[in-house]
Protein backbone atom coordinates (compact mmCIF):
# COMPACT_ATOMS: atom_id res chain seq x y z
CA UNK A 1 0.00 0.00 0.00
CA UNK A 2 1.28 3.46 -0.85
CA UNK A 3 1.36 6.38 1.58
CA UNK A 4 -2.24 7.56 1.55
CA UNK A 5 -1.41 10.85 3.23
CA UNK A 6 0.64 11.72 0.15
CA UNK A 7 -2.27 10.60 -2.05
CA UNK A 8 -4.63 12.87 -0.10
CA UNK A 9 -2.17 15.76 -0.42
CA UNK A 10 -2.03 15.23 -4.18
CA UNK A 11 -5.83 15.01 -4.32
CA UNK A 12 -6.26 18.34 -2.50
CA UNK A 13 -3.58 19.91 -4.72
CA UNK A 14 -5.80 19.12 -7.72
CA UNK A 15 -8.61 21.18 -6.16
CA UNK A 16 -6.16 24.06 -5.73
CA UNK A 17 -4.56 23.92 -9.20
CA UNK A 18 -5.57 27.00 -11.20
CA UNK A 19 -4.18 25.83 -14.56
CA UNK A 20 -6.75 23.59 -16.28
CA UNK A 21 -4.13 21.67 -18.30
CA UNK A 22 -1.98 20.97 -15.22
CA UNK A 23 -5.10 19.96 -13.31
CA UNK A 24 -6.13 17.51 -16.07
CA UNK A 25 -2.62 16.04 -16.11
CA UNK A 26 -2.65 15.61 -12.32
CA UNK A 27 -6.07 13.94 -12.45
CA UNK A 28 -4.86 11.51 -15.14
CA UNK A 29 -1.81 10.64 -13.05
CA UNK A 30 -3.64 10.21 -9.74
CA UNK A 31 -7.02 8.71 -10.69
CA UNK A 32 -7.88 5.43 -12.38
CA UNK A 33 -9.75 6.09 -15.65
CA UNK A 34 -13.24 5.14 -14.40
CA UNK A 35 -13.01 6.37 -10.78
CA UNK A 36 -16.30 7.72 -9.42
CA UNK A 37 -16.50 10.93 -7.43
CA UNK A 38 -19.71 11.16 -5.42
CA UNK A 39 -20.75 13.88 -2.98
CA UNK A 40 -24.09 15.54 -2.14
CA UNK A 41 -23.76 17.88 -5.14
CA UNK A 42 -22.24 15.59 -7.79
CA UNK A 43 -22.02 12.01 -8.97
CA UNK A 44 -19.56 11.60 -11.84
CA UNK A 45 -17.13 9.05 -13.22
CA UNK A 46 -13.78 9.34 -14.90
CA UNK A 47 -11.20 12.02 -15.41
CA UNK A 48 -13.41 14.41 -17.35
CA UNK A 49 -16.29 14.13 -14.89
CA UNK A 50 -14.11 14.80 -11.87
CA UNK A 51 -12.28 17.58 -13.72
CA UNK A 52 -15.61 19.29 -14.43
CA UNK A 53 -16.60 19.14 -10.74
CA UNK A 54 -13.29 20.69 -9.70
CA UNK A 55 -13.54 23.38 -12.39
CA UNK A 56 -17.04 24.26 -11.21
CA UNK A 57 -15.92 24.53 -7.58
CA UNK A 58 -12.94 26.66 -8.57
CA UNK A 59 -15.26 28.99 -10.49
CA UNK A 60 -17.75 29.21 -7.64
CA UNK A 61 -15.11 29.74 -4.94
CA UNK A 62 -12.50 31.84 -6.76
CA UNK A 63 -9.40 32.54 -4.73
CA UNK A 64 -10.23 30.06 -1.97
CA UNK A 65 -8.00 27.18 -0.91
CA UNK A 66 -8.82 23.59 0.00
CA UNK A 67 -6.66 22.43 2.91
CA UNK A 68 -6.40 19.29 5.01
CA UNK A 69 -7.86 19.64 8.49
CA UNK A 70 -6.43 17.13 10.92
CA UNK A 71 -4.74 13.85 10.21
CA UNK A 72 -5.51 11.33 7.48
CA UNK A 73 -6.95 8.12 8.95
CA UNK A 74 -6.07 5.22 6.65
CA UNK A 75 -6.22 1.44 6.43
CA UNK A 76 -6.61 -1.17 3.66
CA UNK A 77 -6.14 1.32 0.81
CA UNK A 78 -8.84 3.60 2.25
CA UNK A 79 -8.38 7.05 3.73
CA UNK A 80 -10.80 9.33 5.48
CA UNK A 81 -10.00 12.96 6.06
CA UNK A 82 -11.54 16.33 6.70
CA UNK A 83 -10.84 19.37 4.56
CA UNK A 84 -11.67 23.03 4.85
CA UNK A 85 -12.23 25.69 2.22
CA UNK A 86 -10.39 28.78 3.43
CA UNK A 87 -9.56 32.30 2.30
CA UNK A 88 -5.92 31.82 3.37
CA UNK A 89 -3.96 28.98 4.98
CA UNK A 90 -5.05 28.43 8.56
CA UNK A 91 -8.12 30.69 8.33
CA UNK A 92 -11.55 29.71 9.60
CA UNK A 93 -13.13 27.51 6.89
CA UNK A 94 -16.20 28.77 5.08
CA UNK A 95 -16.93 25.16 4.12
CA UNK A 96 -15.89 21.87 5.70
CA UNK A 97 -16.10 18.43 4.17
CA UNK A 98 -15.22 14.86 4.97
CA UNK A 99 -14.03 12.58 2.18
CA UNK A 100 -13.34 8.87 1.93
CA UNK A 101 -10.79 8.02 -0.74
CA UNK A 102 -10.20 4.47 -1.99
CA UNK A 103 -6.90 3.71 -3.72
CA UNK A 104 -5.52 0.77 -5.63
CA UNK A 105 -2.29 -0.99 -4.63
CA UNK A 106 -0.25 1.55 -6.62
CA UNK A 107 -1.84 4.47 -4.78
CA UNK A 108 -4.07 5.62 -7.64
CA UNK A 109 -7.50 6.83 -6.63
CA UNK A 110 -10.25 4.31 -7.46
CA UNK A 111 -13.10 6.26 -5.84
CA UNK A 112 -13.91 9.29 -3.69
CA UNK A 113 -17.02 9.63 -1.54
CA UNK A 114 -17.57 13.09 -0.11
CA UNK A 115 -19.74 14.55 2.63
CA UNK A 116 -20.38 18.21 3.43
CA UNK A 117 -20.29 19.13 7.12
CA UNK A 118 -20.49 22.94 6.74
CA UNK A 119 -21.58 24.85 3.65
CA UNK A 120 -21.43 28.59 3.00
CA UNK A 121 -24.59 30.61 3.40
CA UNK A 122 -26.34 31.38 0.13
Amino acid sequence: MSDLTTTVDRYLAIWNEADADKRAEAIAELFTPDAPYIDPLAAVEGHEGFGAVVAGAREQFKGLIFELHGAVDAHHNQARFQWGLVTEPGAEPIAIGFDVLVADEAGRVKAVYGFLDKVPAA
